[in-house]
């Protein structure tokens, strides 16, 4: 049994770690950082609650801790916990900076710790199906892929971290993980980056919209996400050389996790057929056909039983380093691109430290 603690009891380590943490078998919950309130010894009374980094530290028997608070904390309390001697999982963002990034990576290297990020969305149910049929080459060669990941929140929540002046803060540093690391997954690392980052919303000083163009050879991929999208986008857009993938709704596990359901006998990603993706393709003389393509089952325990079996010594993680600087990197370029308003090369060089990752 992996004793696990968890920094942090807002939404991200209330709805997306502490419950699918449990869920894990071989995984226990040891201990809940939250500095102040009751929350987390109301909803895990049989779990300790601490008050403090050091005292959730001197915890001999915890061995993996999951950091799930605020962005500018991910790199001090990753550092910190890595020099205790502790594996690490870190909650997107990744850091804030690049180079905070790097440093973390290689000082998990060098200490020989696990250090990964938490990219659930990557065991969401549409996109695994859709890594399938790119893989499978039924659209043909991909000409265009698109992700759209929007909300309506006209009114700025003045007291949220997420919407201030500090680092990490705005939609890019929050949705834009998700979004970057599934072009990434599909297509690698992009010759160029474009990106206009923005502020929609009257009254609203951190950014809550982007568009990112992720530049390859002979395709493009297209990043959105707005905070001002009464009627959403559809959710992934796929065009092919001989057919075109829609999907319109979002993969349930959220939703289910944010309102505290979670299926104890069902896979937790099941989709009825209306929510499916639509698949059109193309014959040799133009004429078209379409049929639903069931989303995988996806499950986000899925994340943390790779991570239980690295530690066990029986795989690889699901997100290695390399990966966590790629979408670092990434979102830095999209920054300087927007900053800047043109178009910023991906350089050779950049965010590749031979990490082993």
């Amino acid at each position: 049994m992996i004793e696990v603690g968890l920094i942090g009891f807002g939404l991200a380590g209330r709805s997306f770690h502490a419950p699918v943490i449990r869920a894990v078998p071989g995984l226990r919950l040891a201990a809940i950082l939250q500095r102040k309130g009751s929350e987390a010894a109301e909803a895990y009374p049989d779990v300790r609650i601490v008050r403090s980094l050091e005292e959730l530290l001197a915890i001999p028997e915890i061995r993996l801790i999951v950091i799930a608070s605020p962005n500018e904390t991910h790199y001090p309390f990753a550092h910190q916990c890595l020099a205790a001697g502790k594996d690490v999982v870190v909650d997107k963002p990744f850091t804030t900076t690049m180079a905070e990034a790097m440093d973390l990576v290689q000082f998990a290297k060098q200490s020989g710790r696990l250090l990964t990020v938490y990219q659930n969305r990557r065991y969401d149910g549409d996109f695994s199906a859709i890594r399938e049929l790119v893989a499978g080459g039924a659209l043909g060669r991909i000409v265009r892929f698109e992700t759209n990941y929007d909300r309506f929140r006209p009114n700025r929540r003045p007291n949220a971290w997420r919407e201030q002046t500090v680092p990490g803060a705005g939609i890019l540093f929050d949705i834009g993980p998700h979004l970057i690391d599934h072009a990434l997954l599909l297509f690698g690392r992009p010759e160029a980056v474009t990106a206009d980052l923005r502020v929609e919303r009257d009254g609203a000083v951190a950014d809550d919209a982007f568009d990112i163009v992720l530049h390859y050879p002979r395709n493009r991929a297209v990043l959105r996400s707005s905070i001002l999208a009464v009627a959403q986008r559809p959710r992934f857009v796929l065009l092919g050389t001989q057919g075109a993938f829609f999907k319109q709704t979002f993969d349930p596990q959220e939703n289910n996790l944010r309102r505290g359901y979670i299926p104890k006998d069902a896979p937790w990603g099941a989709e009825p057929e209306e929510n499916w993706g639509v698949l059109t393709l193309a014959d040799a003389t133009g004429a078209t056909t379409q049929r639903r393509i069931p989303s995988h089952t996806g499950d986000y325990r899925d994340y943390y039983a790779n991570v239980r079996d690295v530690l066990l010594g029986q795989a690889t993680p699901a997100v290695t380093s390399q990966q966590a600087l790629d979408v670092m990197h990434a979102i830095e370029l999209a920054r300087e691109s927007s900053s800047a308003r043109r178009t910023i090369p991906w350089p050779n060089s950049a965010a590749s430290m031979e990490c082993g990752a």
